[in-house]
């Protein structure tokens, strides 16, 4: 590997009743930061790979508290830009048993939001660059960031650094005027890697898998080939494209897994039962987070990148708040063990 990573996005506070209680309960919230793009530097700067964060904050004490909270994990933040009104904020209520979690977001009007081309110098946030990563919530939020998006895009692609992008489906955040199906496409086409959970491609691009159920958790990975194919078909420059496949039993109870299509073969990863679960959130981007880290690494080995961030990704679920606080060796751990969460002494 030569070089560092680059990820581009929003980045919020996150604010979460204590434990499990609800909305309605609530008289005190813990405070972190969190966002899809931040999440996945967070992950691969414990892996030990440098990662700078591209965002807009505002030039204020929280912006500053932001900035602190990405640096204690390493995240480089060298290319933030400073400016705007707000930051943006997500409240999370972690849901139990069959209470599923619910999110409601805070963020209209954030620094970011209101960003416009012309504002970030990808000249420089590339210039040592060798892979950028976005998602499909960053051109979701407004008209001038999915603007800058693309800019950002088509200059990695100018450059020759290595793209990819997490479908990441919001059904609430498009609202500026176009719909994901009309923005995704240019953007999409110009990536090497795509990522996405087993229903971002249907609902971005019409592309179902056959006969599964998701909210029975009835998720089998081979229905996963035609879907990877779709995306390929349509989008002939994608090397590599990965679907996580969690079948969800209950809010507390899901199984894990992903495939991963090169073209020719699917991989399927190893699948986890992972009961109870601490804090979901963040999971598909602690995956986009191993699996960037392991084909930095070698890139011929797709069995081993996918089997690496199946169970990175499985790991985050016991873990509070949105970055993947784990080790190499702890990944490595599990892969061996099979995950028996024995006290380690």
């Amino acid at each position: 590997m030569s070089g560092y990573v680059v990820t581009f996005g929003e980045i919020m506070m996150r604010l979460n009743p204590p434990g499990y209680l609800r909305f309605s309960q609530a008289r005190s919230f813990d405070v972190t930061y969190a966002g899809g793009e931040a999440n996945v530097a967070a992950s691969l700067a414990q892996f030990g790979v440098p990662a700078q964060f591209v965002t807009r904050l505002p030039a204020n004490e929280l912006g500053d508290a932001c900035l602190s909270y990405l640096r204690a994990f390493g995240v480089g933040t060298e290319f933030v830009v400073r400016g705007g009104e707000r930051l943006g904020i997500y409240f999370l209520e972690n849901g139990a048993a069959q209470r599923g979690s619910k999110v409601v977001y805070d963020r209209a009007g954030s620094a970011i939001a209101t960003i416009q081309p012309g504002m970030i110098d990808w000249d420089r946030v590339f210039s040592g660059a060798c892979w950028f990563h976005w998602t499909g919530i960053t051109p979701a939020i407004s008209e001038g960031l999915a603007a800058v998006c693309l800019e950002g895009v088509r200059a990695a692609r100018e450059r020759g650094v290595t793209i990819s992008c997490d479908l990441n489906f919001r059904k609430k955040l498009w609202k500026w005027g176009k719909k994901a199906s009309e923005v995704m496409p240019e953007l999409v086409a110009l990536c090497d890697v795509a990522i996405g959970n087993e229903e971002d491609a249907e609902q971005v691009f019409g592309i179902k898998a056959p006969d599964v159920d998701v909210e029975r958790g009835k998720v089998e990975a081979a229905a996963y080939q035609y879907v990877a194919q779709e995306l390929q078909r349509q989008f002939p420059n994608l090397q590599r494209i990965a679907i996580t496949l969690r079948g969800s039993i209950s809010a507390s109870h899901n199984t894990w897994s992903a495939v991963l299509y090169d073209g020719q073969q699917l991989y399927t990863g190893p699948q986890y039962d992972i009961v109870p679960i601490v804090d979901r959130v963040g999971g598909g981007d602690s995956f986009a987070g191993g699996l960037i880290y392991r084909l930095l690494q070698d890139a011929s080995d797709l069995q081993g990148a996918l089997d690496f961030a199946v169970a990175a990704s499985c790991l985050k679920h016991s873990i509070w708040y949105d970055f993947n606080c784990c080790s190499i060796a702890e990944v490595e751990g599990l892969l061996k063990s099979g995950g028996s969460g024995r006290v380690q002494r």
